[in-house]
């Protein structure tokens, strides 16, 4: 039954005859009383019509409410009007339903993109045209030693115009960027991409640090260049050492008489062959040496506390120092740091750095060397070695680590190249930074 219809109905016939009443009781009635209280009556049933017959207009504006403010907890009460407003009724709240799922399904999307925008690898910057940071990621956060980046010209800190760098670059290019971060040199590959949205132009940024690819690399062509080189050079040697051997014995097999026979020339051509031998047994101790830089040990991890292998380093090391005017520190914070590494490995790295340190201090006085470990802002545990010495040219920061480079008269220049293999092969990276007559500073992050 259509009781929407019915109440109508029942509402028009009854302020039918309320009308009709006030006309018969205005032509027959003496006093106005009567007539006028018909009237209000007749009124008042005008405004209720009006009232019922608008309930469906605010039930459809309550509707297009809740969906311009996402209430999607609204009922509707046209169930009781009748079959077709049953209906209705019934399609409202579908639709209201169906939208509350697509908000779902759509809040749960942008979380699963907030998830992964968070934990991709690449850091991420959205910028709008003004510089302000609309999302920035952990990745992101992690790279750049910052944290809750608002502006982009909060970059400006680390580097002078990087914000304003990050900015200006060209759409869908790569750039290539060097910056330094807390005492880490990064080698940062930049890709920025334009994107219009509510009317406002926007850029994403991916930031990623390239640096440690290009070590692989670098290390990778090291490796097949003395592969190379030492058996060329060995299978051109051994045998003139050879020759030089046999050739020297049957000089040497020569009488003393025969010798004196033949006079100095004969000597000088003994004591050649026996320096090209000498020559060549040393190159081919140099070219076996230099072997060891493309065979670095594989590591075997384990769980051992920073306390215990720093120790086996300081007996080393009081040694080293010994009537030297030196003073060794080491400090572990927390104290009960514990390290995921090959302690052999390690301490080999950990040795070699500190004996360069050692050896630059020789003609200083009150010199300083600290060995510390700590974990840095985002959770990698880091290993300094530090010392006052005279410190290395910036301009040769760079090529401590290449093999067969070293700032010492007598040095191999592979001591700190091992080093660094030695740490990319652990997992971790290693870094130099210094200030003439001040402070240099060897970093490793595990």
């Amino acid at each position: 039954m259509n009781t929407f219809r019915v109440n109508l109905i029942a509402r028009v016939a009854g302020l039918t005859a309320t009308l009709a009443v006030l006309v018969i009781s205005y032509t027959v009635s003496a006093q106005l009383f009567l007539p006028v209280a018909i009237a209000l009556t007749a009124i008042y049933q005008t405004i209720a019509l009006i009232r019922y017959v608008d309930r469906t207009n605010r039930e459809v504006k309550a509707f297009l409410e809740s969906i311009r403010y996402a209430d999607f907890s609204q009922t509707f009460r046209f169930a009781a009007l009748g079959g077709s407003f049953r209906d209705l009724s019934d399609e409202f709240s579908g639709v209201l339903q169906k939208f509350k799922q697509l908000r779902n399904e759509r809040e749960e999307s942008l979380k699963y993109l907030e998830t992964v925008v968070q934990h991709v690898g690449v850091g991420l910057i959205v910028v709008d045209a003004g510089g302000t940071v609309e999302l920035v990621n952990r990745s992101a956060e992690r790279l750049l030693g910052l944290q809750h980046i608002r502006n982009i010209n909060t970059l400006n800190n680390l580097s002078p115009n990087f914000g304003n760098y990050l900015l200006q670059l060209p759409d869908n290019k790569k750039r290539v960027y060097r910056l330094s971060v807390k005492d880490e040199t990064l080698q940062l590959l930049l890709y920025a991409t334009a994107f219009r949205m509510r009317d406002q132009l926007f850029r994403v940024v991916a930031i990623q640090n390239i640096l440690p690819e290009l070590e692989e690399k670098e290390i990778e062509a090291y490796h097949k260049l003395i592969r190379v080189l030492t058996h060329e050079i060995m299978n051109s040697i051994t045998p003139i050492s050879s020759l030089a051997s046999t050739a020297g014995s049957m000089l040497l097999s020569v009488s003393s008489a025969d010798v004196e026979k033949r006079g100095e020339a004969f000597k000088d051509i003994v004591s050649a062959m026996s320096t090209i031998q000498k020559r060549s047994e040393g190159l081919m101790y140099f070219v076996d040496k230099y072997r060891s830089l493309a065979k670095t040990p594989k590591p075997s991890v384990q769980i051992v506390k920073a306390a215990d292998v720093f120790e086996r380093i300081r007996t080393l090391m009081v040694a080293a120092i010994h009537g030297k005017e030196i003073l060794f520190s080491i400090h572990i914070e927390p104290r009960d740091l514990e390290l995921a590494t090959d302690p052999d490995l390690l301490e080999q790295v950990l040795i070699n750095i500190l004996n360069n340190a050692i050896q630059s201090l020789v003609a200083c006085k009150e010199g300083k060397v600290s060995l510390r470990a700590h974990i840095d802002e985002v959770g990698r545990v880091c290993i300094r070695i530090s010392d006052n010495g005279p410190g290395i040219p910036e301009e040769l920061l760079e090529k401590v680590f290449i093999p067969f480079f070293s700032t010492k008269k007598d040095g191999s220049g592979i001591g700190l190249s091992i080093s660094q293999q030695i740490i990319r092969a652990l997992g971790g990276r290693i870094s130099v930074s210094s200030k003439a007559n001040e402070e240099t500073v060897f970093t490793i992050r595990l």
